[in-house]
């Protein structure tokens, strides 16, 4: 049995006695990412949890060339007694009071990655098993998960359900796949509709018609139709034994399932920022504060990879990469002094063995994605490794760099009326200028106030590379193309060009009309909308003067009740003022001939 996050969430304390928790000080920060020749492709991912955002956030914008996508490990599901559902539980602003979850939202979205928030299950035993047996609660669960994507503006949501694996028993799983499969499709049905990425993170699996089979409880054949990221955690091999996180030909074993029943590029191999260190052999009676962890069988401490080189070097030992498990490992003795419980001297010497992947070790998980063109790698946790892992990953990514694309976007105007098409050109070619022919091409606006970039239409591109399509746009709004990377292609982002759409008035008012006789001057504004405020404005003594104003109503309707005029020609203007969208615009002055 292999242990889980969700046991590293309950029992972290060796994992994370190094890591800063809690009440940290965090700045915003802007480090240009490493750069090479050759635009590398992105090929990593990896979790950010809640209690190590100081060191896991810089690796992330520092490494921005590698990685396109990030999973905050920041919520978990709970279970309300009094509702009886399912709720997101924040597990980040009670670990983080003095560093507001903005802040790191706002330096991720700023630097462009894909937000995708890892939900774990943080229920007791069979609880979301449960749950998920009926269908109405299944709904229940999958329609609050939607609902918390959409309302935070996620790009979609990774699901990390190992209670299933590691709490409710493998004798449960049969029964309990069936019931996650069709969880999964509910809910890939309600994430798809808004354009969200269902991903799900799971221990590994294989062949089932080979004799290890792994954790069939997550049905991969089954769920692979509905699901957009496989994330398989390649690690936790050896545990309570002594051995390699994860060794390469086991690992290769489950990645080359995963892509043998859906699409490779689907899948992501996991790799472990972290080491074990075993105690294999004690000589001695150690004191009372180290009998119980100092001994053969206990359990195992863990380190981060960054720190292996320097725990080896103080024990006077230099690890060794041994080829073929793929990993590093090294074994040193360290004395333990003190008094028994009966306060007698003691001292015993254990002897320690230490697994853990180097730089190497994701350099040959790297070229799995190579291998297999899968969509990458996935990474617990960013920020743990050494800083030549990267350079590792980096000379993958960039002998599999895919060729670059280059979107160009024009238009026909750059401002224009509510309700009236303009003309978006765009050509897409790659960078030689040979035409991208028959690509689909997203064409995203955003307005003020956006934070991300919203779809507008889609188009394809002809057998030129170019295109030209009409659009209406219902605000001013700014207006670039993208398009999707393929192992052959990368994505593409094109210049953005900003559009000024002004509103319109259309107006009512008597051409004639008796002398102190009332009447109105009627009209609306659209694009309709409550709240705009209208300015009467009434030329007299050679000047234009606001005479009144009122306020749209829902349908964007205005209303001005004149109660009479002189004898003359009175020339009005109506004018909409601006407000924190809209621009003021007027229409056209007109004239009543007062009788």
């Amino acid at each position: 049995m292999t242990d889980s996050k969700i046991k590293r969430l309950k029992n972290r304390k060796s994992l994370t006695a190094s890591l800063a928790l809690f009440a940290i000080l965090f700045t915003l920060f802007s480090t240009n990412p490493a750069s090479s020749a050759n635009q590398p492709r992105k090929i990593l991912t990896g979790w950010i949890p809640y209690w190590s955002i100081k060191t896991s956030l810089p690796a992330v914008v520092n490494n921005a060339d590698l990685i396109k996508e990030v999973m905050p490990f920041w919520y978990t599901l709970k279970f309300n007694s009094k509702t009886k559902e399912a709720v997101v539980t924040d597990l980040y602003a009670p670990a983080n009071p003095s560093v507001p979850i903005t802040n790191p939202l706002a330096t991720l979205r700023g630097a462009g990655f894909h937000i995708i928030p890892t939900i774990t299950d943080g229920m007791d035993k069979l609880v979301l098993a449960n749950l998920m047996a009926t269908a109405a609660n299944r709904t229940k669960v999958a329609q609050t998960l939607s609902d918390f994507v959409v309302n935070n503006n996620y790009d979609g949501i990774d699901l990390d359900f190992e209670g299933f694996a590691f709490v409710d028993g493998n004798k449960t799983w049969a029964k309990t796949a069936p019931l996650w499969t069709a969880f999964v499709k509910e809910l890939s049905t309600l994430l798809h509709a808004k354009k969200k990425i269902l991903s799900v993170s799971t221990p590994y699996n294989f062949n089932p018609a080979e004799k290890q089979k792994g954790y069939t409880v997550y049905a991969w054949p089954q769920i692979a139709p509905y699901i957009d990221r496989l994330r398989i955690m390649t690690y936790d091999y050896s545990v309570a034994k002594v051995g390699p996180i994860g060794p390469i030909s086991w690992t290769e074993k489950t990645v080359a399932y995963a892509t043998s029943i859906m699409p490779a590029s689907k899948v992501y191999v996991g790799v472990a920022g972290f080491g074990r260190d075993w105690v294999t052999k004690v000589e001695g009676v150690c004191p009372a504060p180290f009998a119980k962890a100092i001994k053969v069988g206990a359990k195992a401490a863990t380190f981060v990879m960054r720190d292996a080189t320097s725990l080896a070097a103080s024990y006077n030992t230099t690890p060794i990469f041994d080829v073929k498990t793929g990993e590093a490992t090294f074994t040193y003795t360290k004395s333990y002094e003190g008094t028994t419980a009966a306060g007698l001297s003691t001292i015993c010497t254990a002897t320690r063995t230490a697994w853990y992947q180097n730089a190497q070790s994701y350099k040959l998980r790297s070229d799995l994605v190579a291998k297999y063109k899968l969509g990458g790698m996935t990474a617990w946790t960013l920020g743990m490794e050494e800083p030549l892992a990267m350079v590792a990953i980096r000379e993958t990514a960039i002998n599999i760099a895919p060729a670059k694309v280059l979107s160009a976007l024009a238009t026909d105007k750059t401002s224009s009326l509510y309700g009236r098409a303009i003309n978006l050109s765009g050509q897409v070619t790659l960078e030689d200028t040979s035409p991208v022919a028959t690509i689909p091409v997203r064409i995203e606006g955003k307005s003020a106030g956006d934070i991300t970039w919203r779809l507008l239409g889609s188009v394809t591109t002809g057998d030129d590379g170019k295109f030209v399509a009409p659009i209406l746009l219902g605000k001013p709004i700014s207006v670039r193309l993208t398009t999707e990377g393929t192992w052959e292609r990368a994505e593409s982002v094109s210049n953005e060009i900003a559009i000024q759409i002004d509103r319109t008035i259309s107006l009512s008012a008597p051409g004639t009309m008796k002398s102190g006789a009332p009447f109105a001057i009627s009209g609306v504004v659209r694009p309709r909308s409550a709240g705009a405020t209208v300015a009467l404005m009434k030329y007299t003594a050679g000047a234009w003067k606001s005479v009144a104003t009122a306020t749209t109503d829902e349908q964007g309707g205005f209303n001005f009740a004149i109660s009479g005029e002189k004898r003359s020609i009175v020339r009005y203007q109506v004018i909409v003022q601006s407000d924190a969208i809209w621009r003021q615009v007027a229409a056209p002055e007109f004239s009543i001939i007062i009788r």
